[in-house]
């Protein structure tokens, strides 16, 4: 089997877009908290935005974010493409946010 990578787009700011992510439609949400332990965190929303599907999930490098989630059948990984964590200044630009689906 084959991996197809799709790079999400982002801008080192606060945003909300629609997605199509493994075929279904879902609206995300970054935000950037100022706090120890803080950061970027991720939510994804239904399609709307009036549910959540996950909420506050860390921008952390070096780990599937959807792993321990996989009950959810999102259909794929998503991994932070960076060696460094994502910062005020450097997400989606050396710190890029990165769908992974399996292909047959």
């Amino acid at each position: 089997m084959a991996r197809s990578y799709y790079t999400i787009p982002l801008a080192p700011e606060p945003q909300s877009f629609g997605i199509t992510l493994a075929g279904t439609e879902y609206r995300l949400r970054v935000r950037w908290f100022e706090a120890e332990e803080g950061g970027w965190h991720l939510d994804i929303l239904s399609q709307d935005g009036a549910s959540a599907i996950l909420a506050g999930v860390p921008l952390a490098t070096g780990c599937n974010l959807l792993e321990q989630h996989a009950y959810l059948g999102l259909g794929g990984e998503l991994w932070v493409d960076s060696s460094l964590p994502p910062t005020l200044e450097n997400l989606g630009d050396g710190a890029d946010l990165v769908f992974v689906v399996e292909e047959a």
